[in-house]
């Protein structure tokens, strides 16, 4: 029983903690979306497609059950849309081979019978232009105020840059559409999981490498519910400035920016009379730097004092970094205080990666009640807590002592 209200106890008190932090301020909650979630697929319908090293079969044929079972699947409320590159010129002239790539199917609710058979007659034919392929995905999935997905799967790097495909996904994630590239391989090769690595980086993606058409299926399903899954109003475009005077204003919510290697950059965020800031910052390594590296936010006055800190550097991962603070004012003045965020990095590009693009930074910016903080008992009571306890245990050990001699005494005139 003790041990019961003890859990319920620490649950509470945990519960207590951890409500600012997922909650925050009712006023200030985002309303729901009301957009469908957007998926388009992009498959690659080159040449190469033809290998049948997959379970004994081609890799188009796989790709193409994969397709089935997960338009089969597909959550009603989910918009998707498919498109191929190297699906229609099977000639050698690669000017024309490198514009090869089309939609078979717009992106919206989906007629199951005719997406099926958009797939099913597909052959390997053409070049790979990965590169012109995403941009087109892009456009056909539009722009609005939620999240979209684009699925690319291939088995080969592009064959027709410029343009670059992983510089094509960095300058998708610029324009700030909040739009996401999963990538799946169906190839070993190195230089496929590099660039393919590269594309899912830069919009913060993820990379898989299909090796049956079982793996192929269950990560395509899982990556369209996703879609569905993280669903939520994209983040707003922000442009951080050099010095806190000139800083953008953020209110509570979630901003993306790019930051140039070994860069400062300056935000403004009002803190209410008894409210606590609460902010975090994610940068995303989308191309390759040299060891050694950390990313910095800082929490300073106008005047550029010093209020609080958070890094990290040193944590293994390749694909993020992420840190964050907690700082809410002393002052009893009624009036919002003005606190400059500082997002610093150490990074240093590798030989011959591009530096004039800025790396994807996340923000995300809120504020929440201040938590009532006990009264100290102070050191004088405290003492006296301790001096209590030593006399209660003091006297406890001798009337225990001589309980156990009186016994004794009894058992011996028996």
């Amino acid at each position: 029983m003790i041990l019961r209200r003890y859990r319920a106890v620490v649950l509470i008190g945990l519960s207590a903690f951890l409500l600012p932090w997922c909650a925050g301020p009712a006023s200030a909650r985002e309303p729901e979306p009301t957009e469908a979630p957007k998926v388009e697929l992009v498959l690659d319908v080159s040449g190469s497609m033809k290998a049948a090293d997959l379970d004994g079969r081609t890799r188009i044929s796989v790709a193409q059950q994969a397709f089935n079972d997960v338009v089969d699947a597909l959550p009603e409320q989910t918009e998707l849309g498919i498109r191929v590159l190297g699906a229609t010129y099977s000639g050698s002239d690669k000017a024309t081979g490198c514009k090869d790539t089309q939609q078979l199917l717009p992106v919206g609710r989906v007629d199951r019978g005719r997406a099926k058979d958009a797939i099913a007659g597909l052959k390997p034919t053409g070049f790979t232009p990965v590169g012109l392929a995403l941009r087109g995905a892009a456009q056909d999935l539009g722009t609005g105020n939620t999240t979209r997905r684009i699925v690319l799967i291939t088995d080969g790097e592009d064959t027709c840059a410029p343009p670059d495909p992983c510089q094509v996904a960095r300058e998708l994630a610029a324009q700030g559409t909040h739009l996401v590239v999963d990538t799946l391989g169906l190839s070993p090769d190195d230089k496929v999981r590099q660039q393919l690595t590269c594309i899912a980086n830069a919009t913060g993606g993820s990379y898989f490498a299909a090796r049956n058409g079982a793996q192929l299926t269950e990560r395509i399903k899982q990556l369209v519910k996703r879609a569905g899954d993280t669903y939520t109003k994209a983040p707003t475009q922000v442009a951080g400035t050099d010095r806190c005077e000139t800083a953008p204003t953020l209110s509570q919510g979630v901003y993306n920016d790019r930051e140039k290697f070994s860069e400062h950059r300056y935000y403004k965020v009002p803190v209410p009379a008894g409210q606590e800031l609460r902010a975090s910052v994610s940068v995303t390594l989308d191309r390759p730097v040299r060891k050694d590296f950390g990313v910095l936010v800082r929490a300073t006055t106008a005047d550029g004092r010093e209020l609080v800190r958070g890094t990290d550097a040193g944590s293994g991962r390749t694909d993020v970094l992420s840190a964050g603070v907690r700082w809410s004012t002393e002052s009893d003045d009624d009036k919002p205080t003005s606190v400059c965020l500082v997002v610093s990095n150490s990074l240093a590009p590798q030989a011959g990666v591009d530096e004039a693009t800025g790396m994807p930074v996340e923000l995300v910016v809120g504020t929440a009640d201040l938590s009532p903080t006990p009264a100290s008992p102070g050191l004088g009571r405290g003492l006296l807590f301790i001096l209590l306890l030593t006399l209660v245990g003091f006297g406890t050990g001798l009337v225990a002592g001589w309980l156990f001699r009186w016994r004794l005494s009894l058992r011996r005139v028996a």
